[in-house]
């Protein structure tokens, strides 16, 4: 008989959040300070896709807007009214609406704008050599072997 030492079942609000709020630089990092992020899939031991439980405050975002290169995404939105931004607008999204992000497909990133906390489920695979752009900022990453992002500026200066 298998002897697995991860848990089988948990209240997903008590997963602890992540130690670190975000993996990206300054001055990015800080516009990141209204969400936290419990990554669910990590605390079960998953290895093929990540599944986040994020809350952000009013006026915070998801990320930067970006797009992955070999990465597919899909948001859900469990409380709360949301704002998914892409370069060719905005749409409302409200209790029980998701949006899905093939690799490669529309930049988009996800804004509060209400008064209220806005909680989502965020769940993507981990392919290998993903890259994100990020067309609003002046920044690149690469994911290393390592499964750490490393960023850039777009010219690839540090």
């Amino acid at each position: 008989m298998m002897n697995n030492k991860a848990p089988v079942a948990k209240v997903a609000a008590e997963v602890p959040p992540r130690t670190k709020p975000s993996n990206y630089p300054e001055p990015f990092a800080s516009r990141m300070a209204q969400r936290e992020k419990r990554a669910l899939a990590d605390f079960f031991g998953l290895k093929n896709f990540g599944v986040n439980l994020t809350r952000i405050a009013p006026g915070g975002e998801s990320a930067l807007m970006h797009t992955h290169s070999k990465r597919d995404e899909l948001i859900y939105i469990l409380e709360g009214e949301a704002v998914l931004a892409t370069p060719s607008g905005e749409t409302p999204l409200s209790v029980g609406m998701c949006a899905g992000f093939p690799a490669g497909g529309t930049a988009n990133h996800v804004l509060n704008r209400s008064d209220r906390d806005l909680v989502t489920l965020e769940i993507g695979d981990r392919a290998e050599g993903d890259e994100g752009s990020y067309p609003q900022d002046d920044t690149h990453a690469v994911m290393g072997a390592d499964g750490k992002w490393r960023f850039t500026r777009k010219d690839g200066l540090p």
